[in-house]
């Protein structure tokens, strides 16, 4: 059976590993990006480059997206040099950036008007699983689109997912963010609290991690906290506007987000502080500024030394 040509488009963080895993299956790939390195880079390895997002879909069978945000899929999708305008009929589009449900069930729709497929496929993992072809893949759209991009999604991921319908691989994506965010706050203000009070924070790490409070984010960005390596597998900005379309997601439906509305915030003012390029572990920096510490001075507080025993019984 002949392997469809495919195209991909967006080729950040996630995206270049994620096409360069398809390029090493074996896939001819046709590349854009609004940047050139990675496409020069990845044309080195086979990629044919493209001048434009039509120009990418007149020359492929399916083209996978990995973009930024909601107005950077609708402009590569539908604007005048988009998908749309070079896309064949029977042409699989699969955007796997993260979105509003309501452009992606728009953009599912208008698909369908012009004869093509189109699926929502958002993606959770980092960088590290985009490596490692291990994201967990939540999928919206058609169950016969979904089979036939099934061989795609096995080389990319490893728990995969179809949602439902159109937009419904979005809306599990801004849950998963809710939890990722609420978590690696809790994470931080965990970890922070011990090195304030005199606790080594990489020993509380390491017994909640033999606990009831075991998560990958404490495993994984935990250590990072710890090892202060904030280099960007996944941006404090783009977590921001993750929760962005998550709030915005439950003002539709009625569901009030109180603590995503917090994070939310948090994260907005961590952007204004010129810390939105930080991997989103780096929210333990606003937690360690608001207690005047940080987690490598746990041996210089000693709090409890200096508490009165009324305080303790107030």
């Amino acid at each position: 059976m002949t392997r469809p040509i495919i195209g991909f488009i967006g080729l950040g963080i996630m995206g270049k590993p994620m096409a360069r895993n398809l390029i090493k299956a074996g896939y001819s790939l046709v590349v854009h990006n609004r940047s050139r390195p990675p496409v020069e880079e990845l044309g080195k390895e086979g990629a044919r480059i493209a001048s434009s997002p039509a120009a990418v879909a007149s020359g492929a069978e399916v083209v996978i997206t990995m973009l930024p945000d909601s107005p950077d899929v609708e402009q590569v999708v539908a604007g005048g040099q988009g998908l749309f305008a070079g896309a064949r009929p029977g042409t699989l589009l699969i955007d796997m950036s993260t979105i509003s449900p309501v452009v992606a069930r728009q953009l599912a729709a208008e698909a369908e008007r012009r004869g093509l497929e189109m699926l929502d496929a958002p993606v959770s993992g980092g960088e590290a699983g985009a490596i490692g072809g291990t994201l967990s893949i939540m999928i919206g759209g058609n169950a016969s689109a979904v089979e036939r991009a099934m061989p795609l999604f096995q080389l990319l991921g490893k728990n995969i997912v179809h949602m439902g319908d159109a937009g419904a691989g979005q809306v599990t994506k801004a849950a998963n963010q809710i939890v990722v965010g609420l978590t690696i706050a809790a994470v931080s203000e965990a970890l922070v609290l011990a090195t304030k009070a005199g606790v080594d924070p990489a020993k509380v790490r390491q017994v909640l991690l033999g606990g009831f409070a075991q998560s990958r984010i404490l495993e994984a960005h935990g250590q990072k906290m710890l090892e202060r390596n904030f280099r960007p597998g996944f941006r404090i900005r783009l977590h921001e506007k993750d929760l962005s379309i998550a709030l915005a997601t439950g003002k539709k439906y009625g569901v009030t987000l109180m603590l995503t509305a917090v994070l939310d915030q948090i994260m907005n003012a961590m952007t204004g502080m010129e810390r939105g390029d930080l991997d989103h572990s780096g929210l333990v920096t606003f937690v360690e500024e608001l207690a005047k510490t940080d987690l490598g001075r746990w041996q210089e507080q000693k709090a409890w030394e200096k508490v009165e025993p009324s305080e303790l019984q107030a």
